[in-house]
Order: structure tokens, then C-alpha cells, then sequence
């Protein structure tokens, strides 16, 4: 019992810094949960992609991009450049938090293969497809850029000061309009982004415990 608490507090000190992140991150959990119990003929993906307009087709194609690889790698190594980032702890924290969930998605993707929506619906006459997005039909779940976007995120929130952790709450809705934008462009079910999304949160938050980058002070 008392090494269970234990582990909880020391969880908690380890990533004080995403407090809000995963208050957010547990709620998304359930109600997220709750969403694709209820949905029904893909009627989320169907709701979100029919409520388009011409400033949605213009921001979602660039804020997307947030969950690809040529954005969070010159991010991440930004970081670096950052003394306290400079030590072999973290940046085996930074690689593990983001490359494990990469993985496990990748992982998933070819054994299951799922069809896409411009491939699971026989007419996709309704689909509202906007122009320069590509054209995929296979390895739909779960969502590579949500697994990759809530992955960066939540590790950009495990590294704030207490005293910035505040942004994690503005790192968590970046995270869910990244979801947002993959149903909108046709590219995703809810499903995929809601997996994809708990593969990344879940994987850094694990990697970054196991590893606890900023050992010195949670040690004090």
C-alpha cells in the first residue's frame, strides 16, 4: 500500500509540469471513450467533415503539420540549445517519449490495416475533400498525427517550469484541434485520432517516468 502511494507521488513530482496537461488528457480519456461508444455509422467523422467552410480549409492542410515528423524534430532539437536540456537523461527522454509511441503506431498500422474514409464508404459523393490534401485510402488506425502531435505536446508540457504549467493546458487543445483537423480533411475516423491520441499521451508519459530526465530534483 505505502509503496503504491510512493509511486504515485513520485509520478506526480516527475511530471508536475503537465499537471493540467493530464487533468485534461484523463477527462479526454472517458469522454473521448464515451464518444465512440455512442457513435454510430461514423457519424463524428461525418458531423465534423460536413461543417465545412473556406476558413477551415485554409488553417486545418498548415495547423495538421504539427503532427509530422519535419515539425517536431527541428522542434525538439531546439530544445538543446537550452543548457539544462544539454545531458544525456534528457535527451534519452526526448527520443523515447516521441519515438516509442511512433512505434507502437506503426506497429498497429500494419497489422490491422484499416481502411481510410475515402475507402470505407462505397459513395464519397457526400465527402467534402479539400484541394492539395492527399489522396490515402489504408493504415487508417490509429492516427500517426495524433499519436505524433499529442506525443510532442505532452512532453513539450512534462518539461515546463511549475510555474509555466499553465501552457499545458494551451498545449492540450493544440492537440485536440490537430485531431480535429485530420477528421475535417477526410484523412481520419474519430476513432484512429482518439487511439492515436491515447498511444502518444500515454507512451511519453510513461517513457518520461521511467526515465525521469530531471532526476536531481525529484530526488531532493
Amino acid at each position: 500500500m505505502q509503496k503504491g502511494i510512493n509511486t504515485v507521488k513520485r509520478f506526480k513530482e516527475i511530471t508536475i509540469g503537465a499537471q493540467y496537461f493530464i487533468v485534461l488528457f484523463i477527462l479526454w480519456f472517458f469522454i473521448g471513450g464515451y464518444l465512440l461508444i455512442q457513435e454510430q455509422e461514423r457519424s463524428i467523422y461525418k458531423a465534423i467533415n460536413n461543417q465545412h467552410t473556406a476558413f477551415k480549409d485554409t488553417i486545418f492542410p498548415y495547423i495538421t503539420h504539427i503532427g509530422e515528423a519535419w515539425v517536431i524534430i527541428p522542434s525538439l532539437l531546439l530544445l538543446l540549445f537550452i543548457k539544462a536540456f544539454r545531458n544525456k537523461r534528457f535527451i534519452w527522454a526526448m527520443v523515447a517519449c516521441n519515438i516509442s509511441p511512433f512505434l507502437i503506431t506503426q506497429a498497429i498500422k500494419g497489422i490491422i490495416n484499416a481502411p481510410r474514409p475515402l475507402k470505407y464508404f462505397p459513395d464519397i459523393s457526400f465527402i467534402h475533400r479539400v484541394a492539395g490534401q492527399p489522396e490515402n485510402y489504408d493504415f487508417s488506425f490509429p492516427s500517426g498525427h495524433s499519436e505524433g502531435s499529442f506525443a510532442f505536446l505532452c512532453f513539450l508540457s512534462l518539461i515546463l517550469p511549475k510555474r509555466y504549467r499553465i501552457f499545458g493546458l494551451l498545449f492540450f487543445f493544440i492537440g485536440l484541434i490537430v485531431l480535429y483537423s485530420r477528421i475535417y480533411l477526410s484523412q481520419h475516423f474519430f476513432r484512429d485520432v482518439y487511439v492515436g491520441s491515447l498511444v502518444g499521451g500515454f507512451s511519453c508519459l510513461l517513457c518520461f517516468w521511467l526515465i525521469n530526465p530531471f532526476r536531481h530534483k525529484t530526488d531532493q
